[in-house]
């Protein structure tokens, strides 16, 4: 990691150190008292100290290993999805081709950096081969929806966010060796945008926006988490190569769609009847609810990038 890297990750340190510090000091002051809101907060906290130092710990490693890291995080995350879409026996073939096949494929095409084919692999010939596999079952009974299940896993989970790691196949005049900071930028300003957002609902929030999809979301909390995040990114435009109004728009652009993604995801949770994609990270519910904006933002950043600048 360079300079940057390494002074981005330690300013992420000081806010989680400062973050764990009010919570202790809230957590003190309810003097053993029941505090559902404080407990969360603070099981949130301490997920952030993993999730960050997981990330910090490939991207240490280097470029590999935040590709297999990806990749590890897709397989989780299409597992959360075909757990809550459940599927026949007949099925087998294409959820053995899409967690053997399909998945490992689309993370070498990036590690190769084949882009004419990792850019269509899932949405063409996947999504023509699993409803051929599914089909040699022989089981008509709810067909399309079942197919539909599994194309939707693939392009939320391995697709999109397979974006994510392709950003390190960028070739960005003036930015050799620094793409790592493209990963750290849309991952901190997409995340930031869901904390400010639910924040600032929390303190100002009056008026839903989607009551039946997520009762959470506020049009305070939606305009003040997007403005904050989108100042946040506009100020981080030293690790990216945009200028300020750039990285300010750039922003503005990824953290709308993460959350008109986030909107897309709570309606598939609620009609399986779930509050969470699953209980993986304590305090934040399963790796979908984590990455649910990002799925969204990650392949419209890519490509603005690769139209953009490189």
């Amino acid at each position: 990691m360079d300079r940057d890297t390494l002074s981005l990750f330690a300013g992420i340190g000081a806010l989680l150190a400062l973050a764990s510090l009010i919570g202790f000091v809230l957590k003190w002051r309810c003097r053993g008292a029941d505090s559902p809101v404080i407990d969360n907060l603070n099981a949130r906290i301490d997920a952030w100290w993993v999730m960050v130092a997981v990330l910090g710990g490939a991207f240490w490693l280097g470029h590999g290993a935040v590709i297999l890291l990806f990749c590890a995080v897709s397989f989780f995350a299409l597992r959360e999805f075909i757990t809550l879409a459940p599927t026949r026996g007949s099925d087998y073939p294409a959820l053995a081709a899409a967690f053997y096949f399909v998945l490992p494929a689309q993370y070498l095409l990036i590690a190769y950096n084949w882009y004419g084919l990792f850019s269509i692999f899932i949405p063409v010939y996947v999504f023509l081969l699993l409803p051929i596999l599914a089909s040699l079952g022989g089981d008509t009974a709810h067909f399309l929806e079942r197919t539909a299940k599994v194309q939707w896993g693939m392009m939320i989970a391995v697709f999109c966010i397979s974006h994510v790691p392709a950003l390190l196949t960028l070739d960005i005049p003036g930015f050799e060796g620094r793409h790592l900071l493209l990963i750290a930028w849309l991952v901190l300003v997409v995340q930031l945008s869901d904390v400010l957002q639910y924040v600032c609902g929390k303190l100002l929030g009056k008026r839903r926006i989607a009551p039946r999809l997520s009762p959470s979301k506020t049009v305070e909390g939606f305009a003040g988490g997007i403005a904050l995040a989108t100042l946040t990114g506009a100020a981080l435009y030293w690790i990216t190569p945009f200028d300020v109004w750039q990285a300010a728009l750039i922003a503005l652009v990824v953290t709308l769609l993460g959350f008109f993604g986030g909107l897309v995801m709570s309606a598939i949770k609620r009609d399986r009847g779930v509050k969470d994609w699953g209980h993986m990270i304590e305090g934040h519910g399963g790796m979908l609810d984590r990455l649910d904006s990002v799925c969204f933002a990650a392949p419209v950043f890519f490509h603005l990038l690769r139209w953009g600048w490189a």
